[in-house]
C-alpha cells in the first residue's frame, strides 16, 4: 500500500519497530522458564510474510545459517512497497534471531519489560534483531548471513 504522508513521515521519523511480546509472567512449575522460553521461540519464529516471500522465490527457510544466505540473494522487490518493508523487516530480524536461537549455544530470546525481542547470547550480550531486519529490508545491508556470522563468534 502506498501511502504518501506515510512514507514522508517515515523518511523523518524511520520505521516503527511493530514486533512486542506481551508476557503475562513467570510460569511456575517449570524448568527455569525454559518452556516459557520455548514458546516464545516458537511464536517469534512464524515470520510469515518472510516464508511466503522466500517460498514464492523458491528458497527454503530452514532455520539454518545457510538460509540467511539464500536470503541474502533475493531481488528486494518488497523496497517499492513501504508497508511490505516494514513487515518484512520484522520478520527478517525476528528469523535471524530464530537462527541464532536455534543454532547458537546458550542464545536465547529475550523479551524486555516494553515487549521488544531481543536474542541474549550466553556472555550477556543482547542482540536487537529487529532492528537488523529493518535495516536488512530496507538497504540490503548488513547482510542476515554476515550478522549471523558475526553474532556465532561471540
Amino acid at each position: 500500500m502506498n501511502i504518501p504522508f506515510l512514507g514522508n513521515w517515515r523518511k523523518k521519523h524511520g520505521h516503527a519497530l511493530g514486533v512486542a511480546v506481551i508476557s503475562a509472567g513467570e510460569d511456575e512449575g517449570d524448568d527455569n522458564g525454559q518452556e516459557r522460553h520455548e514458546r516464545i521461540a516458537g511464536l517469534l519464529s512464524e515470520c510469515e510474510l518472510l516464508r511466503a516471500q522466500a517460498q514464492q522465490a523458491g528458497v527454503e527457510l530452514d532455520d539454518s545459517a545457510a538460509s540467511l544466505e539464500a536470503l541474502d540473494q533475493l531481488v528486494p522487490r518488497w523496497r517499492d512497497d513501504e508497508e511490505t518493508a516494514t513487515w518484512l523487516g520484522n520478520d527478517a530480524g525476528l528469523y535471524l534471531g530464530t537462527v541464532v536461537v536455534r543454532t547458537v549455544p546458550g542464545a536465547r530470546w529475550e523479551i524486555w519489560p516494553n515487549g521488544q525481542p531481543v536474542v541474549r547470547l550466553s556472555s550477556g550480550r543482547e542482540i536487537h534483531v529487529v532492528e537488523a531486519g529493518h535495516e536488512w529490508a530496507d538497504n540490503g545491508a548488513p547482510e542476515l548471513s554476515q550478522l549471523y556470522a558475526e553474532i556465532a563468534e561471540g
